[in-house]
């Protein structure tokens, strides 16, 4: 089993939403269902980034870095920037 960390886009707005799931599909589609509060109002979301883990802390502790770290999620968006509407 894998865990993932995820970077969505809404296409409604641009903005961005970090998150992390054990089933990226489903999850994806929670988002896009409207059954994730934080992001009902940005929806359709694009998954435009995931990384996967082995393991659940490593995954916890990267979601936890990006989310609270402005840095982490600037950087990814530098990395990201051919990936990503602006």
């Amino acid at each position: 089993m894998y865990f993932y960390v995820y970077l969505l886009q809404s296409k409604t707005n641009n903005k961005f939403y970090v998150g992390y799931t054990s089933n990226l599909k489903k999850r994806l589609a929670q988002h896009n269902n409207g059954e994730v509060k934080s992001t009902k109002s940005g929806m359709p979301y694009e998954l435009v980034y995931f990384e996967g883990f082995k393991n659940k802390s490593d995954a916890l502790a990267r979601e936890r870095k990006l989310k609270h770290h402005g840095q982490g999620i600037r950087r990814l968006k530098e990395r990201l920037e051919k990936s990503i509407d602006r």
